[in-house]
Protein backbone atom coordinates (compact mmCIF):
# COMPACT_ATOMS: atom_id res chain seq x y z
CA UNK A 1 0.00 0.00 0.00
CA UNK A 2 1.21 3.52 -0.82
CA UNK A 3 2.22 5.64 2.15
CA UNK A 4 1.88 9.41 2.50
CA UNK A 5 4.69 10.96 4.53
CA UNK A 6 3.29 14.39 5.44
CA UNK A 7 4.99 17.32 7.15
CA UNK A 8 2.85 19.99 8.81
CA UNK A 9 4.56 23.26 9.77
CA UNK A 10 2.73 24.86 12.70
CA UNK A 11 1.30 23.03 15.73
CA UNK A 12 -1.58 25.37 16.51
CA UNK A 13 -5.26 24.42 16.03
CA UNK A 14 -4.98 24.65 12.21
CA UNK A 15 -2.09 22.19 11.99
CA UNK A 16 -3.41 19.76 14.59
CA UNK A 17 -6.92 19.74 13.06
CA UNK A 18 -5.47 19.07 9.61
CA UNK A 19 -3.49 16.09 10.96
CA UNK A 20 -6.54 14.71 12.78
CA UNK A 21 -8.87 15.09 9.79
CA UNK A 22 -6.41 13.38 7.42
CA UNK A 23 -5.87 10.45 9.80
CA UNK A 24 -9.63 9.93 10.08
CA UNK A 25 -10.40 10.45 6.37
CA UNK A 26 -11.34 7.71 3.91
CA UNK A 27 -8.28 7.01 1.77
CA UNK A 28 -6.46 4.22 -0.04
CA UNK A 29 -3.04 4.76 1.50
CA UNK A 30 -1.31 4.80 4.89
CA UNK A 31 -0.37 8.10 6.51
CA UNK A 32 2.58 9.15 8.66
CA UNK A 33 2.55 12.75 9.96
CA UNK A 34 5.30 14.88 11.49
CA UNK A 35 4.26 18.18 13.07
CA UNK A 36 6.93 20.92 13.23
CA UNK A 37 6.57 23.86 15.61
CA UNK A 38 9.02 26.75 16.08
CA UNK A 39 8.12 27.11 19.77
CA UNK A 40 9.05 24.43 22.34
CA UNK A 41 5.34 23.95 23.21
CA UNK A 42 2.37 23.20 20.91
CA UNK A 43 -1.08 24.88 20.51
CA UNK A 44 0.02 28.12 18.82
CA UNK A 45 -2.35 31.06 19.27
CA UNK A 46 -4.49 29.17 21.79
CA UNK A 47 -1.48 29.22 24.15
CA UNK A 48 0.08 32.50 22.99
CA UNK A 49 -2.77 34.58 21.55
CA UNK A 50 -5.62 34.20 24.06
CA UNK A 51 -5.62 36.26 27.26
CA UNK A 52 -4.84 34.25 30.42
CA UNK A 53 -8.25 35.06 31.94
CA UNK A 54 -10.05 33.13 29.17
CA UNK A 55 -10.17 29.58 30.56
CA UNK A 56 -13.28 28.75 28.50
CA UNK A 57 -11.51 29.44 25.22
CA UNK A 58 -8.43 27.62 26.48
CA UNK A 59 -10.68 24.56 26.83
CA UNK A 60 -9.90 24.08 23.14
CA UNK A 61 -6.47 22.89 24.31
CA UNK A 62 -8.15 19.83 25.84
CA UNK A 63 -9.46 18.78 22.42
CA UNK A 64 -6.08 19.43 20.79
CA UNK A 65 -4.29 17.48 23.55
CA UNK A 66 -6.59 14.50 22.93
CA UNK A 67 -5.50 14.45 19.27
CA UNK A 68 -1.78 14.60 20.05
CA UNK A 69 -2.02 12.11 22.92
CA UNK A 70 -3.34 9.37 20.62
CA UNK A 71 0.29 8.92 19.63
CA UNK A 72 -0.19 8.72 15.85
CA UNK A 73 1.34 12.17 15.16
CA UNK A 74 4.99 12.98 15.90
CA UNK A 75 5.74 16.42 17.33
CA UNK A 76 9.02 18.25 16.72
CA UNK A 77 8.97 21.45 18.80
CA UNK A 78 11.64 24.17 18.92
CA UNK A 79 12.33 23.64 15.20
CA UNK A 80 12.39 26.78 13.06
CA UNK A 81 11.34 26.42 9.44
CA UNK A 82 13.86 28.16 7.19
CA UNK A 83 16.65 27.74 9.75
CA UNK A 84 16.61 24.25 11.31
CA UNK A 85 14.76 22.67 8.39
CA UNK A 86 14.18 23.99 4.86
CA UNK A 87 11.75 23.34 2.04
CA UNK A 88 14.46 21.31 0.27
CA UNK A 89 14.80 19.13 3.39
CA UNK A 90 11.07 18.47 3.40
CA UNK A 91 11.14 17.49 -0.29
CA UNK A 92 13.87 14.95 0.50
CA UNK A 93 11.89 13.28 3.29
CA UNK A 94 8.16 13.84 2.67
CA UNK A 95 5.55 13.53 -0.06
CA UNK A 96 3.89 16.86 0.81
CA UNK A 97 3.78 19.69 3.35
CA UNK A 98 0.94 21.73 4.84
CA UNK A 99 1.83 25.19 6.14
CA UNK A 100 -0.33 26.14 9.13
CA UNK A 101 1.78 28.99 10.48
CA UNK A 102 -1.03 31.41 11.31
CA UNK A 103 -0.68 35.20 11.43
CA UNK A 104 1.13 36.88 14.32
CA UNK A 105 2.10 40.35 13.06
CA UNK A 106 -0.13 43.40 13.33
CA UNK A 107 -1.77 44.92 10.29
CA UNK A 108 -0.24 48.36 9.70
CA UNK A 109 -2.21 51.61 9.89
CA UNK A 110 -1.08 54.42 7.62
CA UNK A 111 -1.90 57.63 9.50
CA UNK A 112 0.43 60.47 10.56
CA UNK A 113 2.15 59.89 13.89
CA UNK A 114 1.47 56.15 14.11
CA UNK A 115 5.25 55.70 14.55
CA UNK A 116 5.24 57.69 17.82
CA UNK A 117 6.97 56.39 20.94
CA UNK A 118 4.41 54.31 22.94
CA UNK A 119 2.42 53.46 19.79
CA UNK A 120 2.25 49.66 19.76
CA UNK A 121 0.91 46.77 17.77
CA UNK A 122 -1.57 44.77 19.86
CA UNK A 123 0.07 41.47 18.86
CA UNK A 124 3.26 42.41 20.71
CA UNK A 125 1.34 43.21 23.90
CA UNK A 126 -0.65 39.97 23.60
CA UNK A 127 2.61 38.01 23.15
CA UNK A 128 4.00 39.70 26.26
CA UNK A 129 1.05 39.00 28.55
CA UNK A 130 0.84 35.42 27.25
CA UNK A 131 4.49 34.75 28.11
CA UNK A 132 5.76 34.25 24.54
CA UNK A 133 9.44 33.26 24.84
CA UNK A 134 10.63 35.49 21.98
CA UNK A 135 9.48 38.91 23.27
CA UNK A 136 11.05 41.09 26.02
CA UNK A 137 10.16 40.21 29.62
CA UNK A 138 9.10 43.76 30.47
CA UNK A 139 6.37 45.96 29.01
CA UNK A 140 6.08 49.74 29.57
CA UNK A 141 2.83 50.43 31.44
CA UNK A 142 3.68 54.00 32.47
CA UNK A 143 0.73 55.72 30.72
CA UNK A 144 -2.36 56.85 32.63
CA UNK A 145 -4.59 57.29 29.57
CA UNK A 146 -4.33 54.64 26.86
CA UNK A 147 -6.09 54.18 23.50
CA UNK A 148 -6.97 50.95 21.69
CA UNK A 149 -7.91 51.06 18.00
CA UNK A 150 -10.30 48.33 16.83
CA UNK A 151 -13.69 46.80 17.49
CA UNK A 152 -12.85 43.08 17.41
CA UNK A 153 -12.15 40.53 20.13
CA UNK A 154 -8.42 41.29 20.15
CA UNK A 155 -9.16 44.96 20.87
CA UNK A 156 -11.35 43.92 23.81
CA UNK A 157 -8.71 41.46 25.07
CA UNK A 158 -6.09 44.23 24.99
CA UNK A 159 -8.44 46.76 26.65
CA UNK A 160 -9.41 44.28 29.36
CA UNK A 161 -5.78 43.33 30.08
CA UNK A 162 -4.92 47.04 30.37
CA UNK A 163 -7.85 47.91 32.66
CA UNK A 164 -7.95 44.79 34.83
CA UNK A 165 -6.25 44.82 38.23
CA UNK A 166 -3.25 42.47 38.36
CA UNK A 167 -4.37 40.63 41.51
CA UNK A 168 -7.54 39.52 39.69
CA UNK A 169 -5.32 37.52 37.31
CA UNK A 170 -3.72 35.44 40.07
CA UNK A 171 -6.26 32.64 39.55
CA UNK A 172 -5.01 32.24 35.96
CA UNK A 173 -1.78 31.00 34.38
CA UNK A 174 -0.39 34.55 34.05
CA UNK A 175 3.45 34.44 34.08
CA UNK A 176 5.12 35.99 37.12
CA UNK A 177 6.90 38.74 35.14
CA UNK A 178 3.56 39.74 33.57
CA UNK A 179 1.80 39.84 36.95
CA UNK A 180 4.54 42.09 38.35
CA UNK A 181 4.41 44.35 35.28
CA UNK A 182 0.64 44.75 35.48
CA UNK A 183 0.82 45.34 39.23
CA UNK A 184 3.01 48.40 38.60
CA UNK A 185 0.75 49.74 35.82
CA UNK A 186 -0.22 53.41 35.98
CA UNK A 187 -3.29 53.03 33.76
CA UNK A 188 -6.45 54.83 34.90
CA UNK A 189 -8.35 55.24 31.60
CA UNK A 190 -8.58 52.95 28.58
CA UNK A 191 -10.30 54.33 25.45
CA UNK A 192 -11.45 51.90 22.72
CA UNK A 193 -12.13 53.45 19.30
CA UNK A 194 -14.22 51.91 16.49
CA UNK A 195 -14.98 53.38 13.06
CA UNK A 196 -18.57 52.18 13.00
CA UNK A 197 -21.45 51.95 15.44
CA UNK A 198 -22.51 49.63 18.26
CA UNK A 199 -24.60 47.48 15.89
CA UNK A 200 -21.63 46.84 13.56
CA UNK A 201 -18.95 45.70 16.02
CA UNK A 202 -16.90 42.55 15.35
CA UNK A 203 -16.58 41.29 18.91
CA UNK A 204 -18.67 38.55 20.47
CA UNK A 205 -21.21 39.05 23.30
CA UNK A 206 -19.12 36.94 25.69
CA UNK A 207 -16.07 39.18 25.27
CA UNK A 208 -18.16 42.31 25.73
CA UNK A 209 -19.99 41.05 28.80
CA UNK A 210 -16.68 40.22 30.49
CA UNK A 211 -15.64 43.88 30.28
CA UNK A 212 -18.60 44.91 32.40
CA UNK A 213 -17.65 42.35 35.06
CA UNK A 214 -14.21 43.81 35.79
CA UNK A 215 -13.72 44.69 39.44
CA UNK A 216 -13.19 48.39 40.22
CA UNK A 217 -13.52 49.42 36.56
CA UNK A 218 -16.33 51.70 35.37
CA UNK A 219 -17.72 51.20 31.87
CA UNK A 220 -18.18 54.52 30.08
CA UNK A 221 -20.37 54.75 26.96
CA UNK A 222 -21.70 57.88 25.25
CA UNK A 223 -25.37 58.50 24.52
CA UNK A 224 -24.65 60.22 21.19
CA UNK A 225 -23.36 56.88 19.81
CA UNK A 226 -26.77 55.20 20.16
CA UNK A 227 -28.82 57.27 17.72
CA UNK A 228 -29.44 54.23 15.48
CA UNK A 229 -30.32 54.48 11.80
CA UNK A 230 -32.69 52.00 10.12
CA UNK A 231 -29.87 49.61 9.12
CA UNK A 232 -28.67 49.44 12.74
CA UNK A 233 -32.21 48.92 14.04
CA UNK A 234 -32.68 46.10 11.50
CA UNK A 235 -29.40 44.50 12.59
CA UNK A 236 -30.50 44.55 16.25
CA UNK A 237 -33.92 43.13 15.36
CA UNK A 238 -32.76 40.38 12.99
CA UNK A 239 -29.42 39.16 14.39
CA UNK A 240 -29.39 37.48 17.80
CA UNK A 241 -25.71 38.25 18.44
CA UNK A 242 -26.19 41.96 17.64
CA UNK A 243 -29.32 41.97 19.81
CA UNK A 244 -27.37 40.61 22.81
CA UNK A 245 -24.52 43.10 22.25
CA UNK A 246 -27.04 45.94 22.10
CA UNK A 247 -28.70 44.74 25.29
CA UNK A 248 -25.35 44.73 27.13
CA UNK A 249 -24.44 48.21 25.89
CA UNK A 250 -27.89 49.60 26.68
CA UNK A 251 -27.60 48.26 30.25
CA UNK A 252 -24.32 50.17 30.63
CA UNK A 253 -26.04 53.37 29.51
CA UNK A 254 -28.12 53.17 32.71
CA UNK A 255 -25.04 53.08 34.95
CA UNK A 256 -23.79 56.17 36.80
CA UNK A 257 -20.51 56.10 34.88
CA UNK A 258 -22.11 56.93 31.50
CA UNK A 259 -20.66 60.09 29.90
CA UNK A 260 -18.12 60.25 32.77
CA UNK A 261 -20.82 61.16 35.30
CA UNK A 262 -20.66 59.79 38.81
CA UNK A 263 -18.39 56.74 38.40
CA UNK A 264 -16.58 55.64 41.55
CA UNK A 265 -14.03 53.07 40.30
CA UNK A 266 -10.29 53.73 40.21
CA UNK A 267 -10.17 52.83 36.49
CA UNK A 268 -12.45 53.55 33.56
CA UNK A 269 -12.95 51.78 30.24
CA UNK A 270 -14.45 54.09 27.57
CA UNK A 271 -16.07 52.80 24.37
CA UNK A 272 -16.04 55.36 21.53
CA UNK A 273 -18.06 54.42 18.43
CA UNK A 274 -18.25 56.32 15.12
CA UNK A 275 -14.57 57.29 15.51
CA UNK A 276 -12.15 57.01 12.56
CA UNK A 277 -8.48 57.52 13.54
CA UNK A 278 -6.93 60.40 11.59
CA UNK A 279 -3.68 61.29 13.35
CA UNK A 280 -1.57 60.45 16.39
CA UNK A 281 -0.32 63.68 17.97
CA UNK A 282 3.18 63.58 19.48
CA UNK A 283 4.69 65.55 22.34
CA UNK A 284 8.10 67.28 22.19
CA UNK A 285 9.81 63.93 22.89
CA UNK A 286 8.05 62.15 20.02
CA UNK A 287 5.72 60.24 22.35
CA UNK A 288 1.99 59.71 21.90
CA UNK A 289 0.16 62.80 23.20
CA UNK A 290 -3.34 62.44 21.72
CA UNK A 291 -5.46 60.68 19.14
CA UNK A 292 -7.26 62.84 16.59
CA UNK A 293 -10.29 61.12 15.12
CA UNK A 294 -13.03 62.03 12.69
CA UNK A 295 -16.56 61.58 13.90
CA UNK A 296 -18.35 59.27 11.44
CA UNK A 297 -22.01 58.51 10.85
CA UNK A 298 -24.01 55.61 9.37
CA UNK A 299 -24.11 55.33 5.58
CA UNK A 300 -27.46 53.52 5.64
CA UNK A 301 -25.96 50.15 4.63
CA UNK A 302 -24.10 49.11 7.76
CA UNK A 303 -21.00 51.16 6.97
CA UNK A 304 -19.74 54.59 7.98
CA UNK A 305 -18.89 57.87 6.27
CA UNK A 306 -16.98 60.84 7.61
CA UNK A 307 -18.74 63.92 8.94
CA UNK A 308 -15.73 66.24 8.80
CA UNK A 309 -15.94 66.84 12.55
CA UNK A 310 -12.56 66.27 14.22
CA UNK A 311 -12.12 65.41 17.88
CA UNK A 312 -9.06 64.87 20.07
CA UNK A 313 -8.55 62.59 23.09
CA UNK A 314 -5.38 63.07 25.19
CA UNK A 315 -3.42 59.79 25.49
CA UNK A 316 0.07 58.69 26.48
CA UNK A 317 0.03 55.30 24.73
CA UNK A 318 -1.84 53.70 21.83
CA UNK A 319 -2.45 50.08 20.79
CA UNK A 320 -3.36 49.09 17.24
CA UNK A 321 -5.74 46.09 17.25
CA UNK A 322 -7.08 46.25 13.72
CA UNK A 323 -6.10 42.76 12.59
CA UNK A 324 -3.26 40.28 12.28
CA UNK A 325 -1.07 39.71 9.23
CA UNK A 326 0.80 36.65 7.99
CA UNK A 327 4.59 36.38 7.62
CA UNK A 328 6.46 35.06 4.57
CA UNK A 329 8.18 31.67 4.73
CA UNK A 330 11.52 31.00 2.98
CA UNK A 331 10.99 29.42 -0.44
CA UNK A 332 7.18 29.51 -0.22
CA UNK A 333 5.03 31.83 -2.41
CA UNK A 334 3.63 34.79 -0.46
CA UNK A 335 1.04 37.47 -1.15
CA UNK A 336 2.48 40.62 0.46
CA UNK A 337 -0.72 42.59 0.00
CA UNK A 338 -2.97 40.18 1.91
CA UNK A 339 -0.41 38.49 4.17
CA UNK A 340 -1.27 34.96 3.02
CA UNK A 341 0.19 32.11 0.98
CA UNK A 342 -1.57 32.35 -2.42
CA UNK A 343 -3.76 29.26 -2.81
CA UNK A 344 -6.87 27.76 -4.31
CA UNK A 345 -8.77 25.83 -1.63
CA UNK A 346 -5.48 25.18 0.17
CA UNK A 347 -3.49 24.16 -2.91
CA UNK A 348 -0.60 26.62 -3.06
CA UNK A 349 -0.24 28.67 -6.23
CA UNK A 350 2.89 30.18 -7.79
CA UNK A 351 2.92 33.92 -7.08
CA UNK A 352 3.22 35.15 -10.66
CA UNK A 353 1.63 32.46 -12.81
CA UNK A 354 -1.21 31.28 -10.53
CA UNK A 355 -0.23 27.71 -11.42
CA UNK A 356 -0.35 25.02 -8.74
CA UNK A 357 2.84 24.27 -6.85
CA UNK A 358 2.90 20.52 -6.34
CA UNK A 359 3.34 19.13 -2.84
CA UNK A 360 2.72 22.41 -0.97
CA UNK A 361 -0.55 23.20 0.83
CA UNK A 362 -1.86 25.76 3.34
CA UNK A 363 -4.52 25.84 6.03
CA UNK A 364 -5.72 28.25 8.73
CA UNK A 365 -4.96 31.96 8.85
CA UNK A 366 -1.93 31.74 6.54
CA UNK A 367 -4.38 30.33 3.98
CA UNK A 368 -7.36 32.67 4.32
CA UNK A 369 -6.25 35.57 6.52
CA UNK A 370 -6.97 36.14 10.22
CA UNK A 371 -10.75 35.86 10.16
CA UNK A 372 -13.19 33.44 11.72
CA UNK A 373 -13.24 31.30 14.82
CA UNK A 374 -11.89 27.81 15.58
CA UNK A 375 -14.81 26.18 13.72
CA UNK A 376 -13.69 27.80 10.47
CA UNK A 377 -10.23 26.31 10.99
CA UNK A 378 -11.74 22.80 10.90
CA UNK A 379 -13.65 23.36 7.65
CA UNK A 380 -10.51 24.98 6.23
CA UNK A 381 -8.47 21.89 7.07
CA UNK A 382 -11.08 19.55 5.56
CA UNK A 383 -10.89 21.42 2.26
CA UNK A 384 -7.08 21.28 2.18
CA UNK A 385 -6.95 17.61 3.22
CA UNK A 386 -9.42 16.64 0.50
CA UNK A 387 -7.04 18.02 -2.12
CA UNK A 388 -4.02 16.25 -0.64
CA UNK A 389 -5.89 12.94 -0.87
CA UNK A 390 -6.94 13.60 -4.47
CA UNK A 391 -3.54 14.92 -5.56
CA UNK A 392 -1.68 11.65 -5.09
CA UNK A 393 -0.36 11.81 -8.67
CA UNK A 394 1.50 15.07 -7.98
CA UNK A 395 3.02 14.26 -4.58
CA UNK A 396 6.76 14.67 -4.19
CA UNK A 397 8.98 11.57 -4.54
CA UNK A 398 11.34 11.83 -1.54
CA UNK A 399 14.85 10.38 -1.59
CA UNK A 400 14.54 9.04 1.97
CA UNK A 401 11.00 8.94 3.38
CA UNK A 402 12.00 6.86 6.42
CA UNK A 403 10.82 8.17 9.80
CA UNK A 404 14.37 7.96 11.18
CA UNK A 405 15.79 10.28 8.49
CA UNK A 406 14.40 13.54 9.89
CA UNK A 407 15.56 12.62 13.42
CA UNK A 408 19.06 12.00 12.09
CA UNK A 409 18.99 15.31 10.20
CA UNK A 410 18.01 17.33 13.28
CA UNK A 411 20.61 15.53 15.41
CA UNK A 412 23.29 16.20 12.80
CA UNK A 413 22.43 19.93 12.86
CA UNK A 414 22.47 20.08 16.65
CA UNK A 415 18.80 21.10 16.88
CA UNK A 416 17.50 20.78 20.44
CA UNK A 417 14.01 19.71 19.50
CA UNK A 418 11.23 18.88 21.94
CA UNK A 419 8.72 16.06 21.51
CA UNK A 420 5.32 15.07 22.91
CA UNK A 421 6.81 13.49 26.04
CA UNK A 422 8.73 16.73 26.50
CA UNK A 423 5.52 18.76 26.27
CA UNK A 424 3.99 16.52 28.97
CA UNK A 425 7.02 17.22 31.17
CA UNK A 426 6.72 20.98 30.64
CA UNK A 427 2.94 20.87 31.15
CA UNK A 428 3.33 19.03 34.49
CA UNK A 429 6.15 21.38 35.52
CA UNK A 430 4.00 24.50 34.91
CA UNK A 431 1.05 23.00 36.80
CA UNK A 432 3.36 22.16 39.70
CA UNK A 433 4.68 25.74 39.75
CA UNK A 434 1.12 27.03 40.18
CA UNK A 435 0.04 24.49 42.82
CA UNK A 436 1.47 26.24 45.95
CA UNK A 437 -0.65 29.35 45.17
CA UNK A 438 -3.64 27.27 44.00
CA UNK A 439 -3.18 28.62 40.48
CA UNK A 440 -4.00 26.72 37.25
CA UNK A 441 -0.32 26.88 36.30
CA UNK A 442 2.53 29.36 36.07
CA UNK A 443 3.70 29.51 32.48
CA UNK A 444 7.46 29.12 31.90
CA UNK A 445 8.62 32.02 29.69
CA UNK A 446 12.35 31.69 28.76
CA UNK A 447 12.84 29.47 25.70
CA UNK A 448 16.00 27.83 27.08
CA UNK A 449 14.18 26.90 30.30
CA UNK A 450 11.23 25.49 28.33
CA UNK A 451 13.64 23.36 26.28
CA UNK A 452 15.60 22.21 29.34
CA UNK A 453 12.46 21.13 31.22
CA UNK A 454 11.00 19.47 28.10
CA UNK A 455 14.17 17.50 27.42
CA UNK A 456 14.53 16.49 31.08
CA UNK A 457 17.97 18.07 31.32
Amino acid sequence: MTKLRLAIVGAGPAGIYAADILLKAERKFDVSIDLFEQLPAPYGLVRYGVAPDHPRIKGIITALRDVLDRGDIRLFGNVRFGEDITLDDLKKHYNAVIFATGAIRDTSLDIPGIDAVASYGAADYVSWFDGHPDVPREWPLDAASVGVLGNGNVALDVARMLAKHAEDLLVTEVPQNVYEGLQASEVTDVHVFGRRGPAQVKFTPLELRELGELRDVDMVVYDEDFDYDEASKDAVASNKQVMVIDRILQSWRKRDSVNNAGGTASRRLHLHFWARPVEVRKDENGRVAALVYERTRPDGQGGAVGTGEMREVPLQALYRAIGYFGSPLPGVPFDKKHGVIPNREGQVLAKDSNERVSGIYATGWIKRGPVGLIGHTKSDAMETVRHIINDQGSWWHPEDPSEEAIVALLQERGVQWTDLDGWHRLDEHEIALGAPQERARVKVVPRDEMVRVSRGE
